[in-house]
């Protein structure tokens, strides 16, 4: 049984910045992973206004919280305010944890890592693989750029032609740049090319919102690109639902399937470790959250 720690003078605090932020899983991760590993310490969830995040990171500072996780809206936004951060952060422009190291603020972008950690723990390894991954967003780009990092054979982003695709593209071409993989930007119109690439991929991944809340009953592509799939690994980055339509059709195609949950408690995880240097109980963070 895990003995309960008490709040007093001693006790650390964590905490999410979002907007909103009620709703976080993030609390019941972290607090049940403290209790289990007898750290003295809790995590809060708080909704701040976008225009107060420079005062947010002050926050930090000031009233000494050992470690944030970031949401939306701030995940780019904090970036000038903080001491520094990591190379891949950098690469991204976006970071999702906040370490503070008396009173240094370092940012880094874990949600990628935390992807392709989940999939290793079911014993999928993206090296040397060939991926398709809709949509080029915050979410996309830690994939792409994890899915760099562990050696990807060919990695084939889809998104639409919009006003910042040249500018993803490059963002991209740096993100690889000294690696032997491949990384294409494709329009998300070209549907004879999305129907060529998810036939020759093991991995094919949704980055996008489609699949959840108003967008529920959409899958990032049409029936009929996404009857290519045959025996592919099929993930999504949405974990609620926990099987959207787009998850629900690969299975029908024979896919193995994933939803976001894993990748919600791996990226968990890797914050928790860089903060306390302690590991978390994943598999019971796993079956809280399916409790709850």
């Amino acid at each position: 049984m895990t003995k309960r720690i008490e709040v007093d003078g001693h006790t650390e605090l964590y905490g999410l910045f979002a907007h909103p932020a009620k709703h976080s899983l993030s609390p019941l991760m972290h607090n049940h992973s403290f209790e289990k590993n007898g750290i003295n310490a809790k995590y809060l969830a708080f909704d701040i206004g976008p225009d107060d995040t420079q005062a947010a990171i002050q926050a930090i500072k000031t009233l000494d919280l050992k470690g944030v996780n970031l949401s939306m809206p701030f995940k780019q936004k904090v970036i000038p305010y903080l001491d520094h951060i990591t190379e891949r952060a950098k690469l991204l422009q976006s970071v999702n944890v906040i370490k503070n190291e008396q009173g240094v603020l370092t940012g880094d972008s874990v949600d990628g890592a935390g992807f392709f950690e989940s999939l290793e723990a079911s014993g999928i390894n993206p090296k040397h693989q060939t991926l398709t991954i809709f949509g080029a967003g915050g979410a996309g780009l830690s994939i792409i750029q994890a899915a760099i990092d562990h050696g990807a054979k060919e990695i084939n982003v889809f998104k639409r032609h919009g006003k910042n695709f040249d500018t993803v593209k490059h963002q991209l071409e740096l993100m690889n740049d000294g690696h032997a993989g491949d990384v294409n930007l494709i329009d998300y119109d070209d549907e004879t090319t999305m129907i060529e690439k998810i036939k020759v991929s093991q991995i094919v991944i949704n980055s996008t919102n489609l699949g959840m809340g108003d967008y529920q009953a959409q899958m990032p592509a049409p029936p009929g690109v996404l009857a290519a799939l045959t025996n592919q690994v099929v993930c999504d980055v949405i974990y609620s639902p926990a099987k959207t339509k787009f998850l629900e059709f690969a299975k029908e195609q024979g896919c193995t399937i994933f939803n976001g949950l894993g990748m919600l408690v791996y990226q968990g995880a890797l914050s928790f470790k860089w903060w306390t240097n302690t590991e978390m109980p994943v598999d019971e963070i796993k079956q809280l959250i399916l409790e709850r």
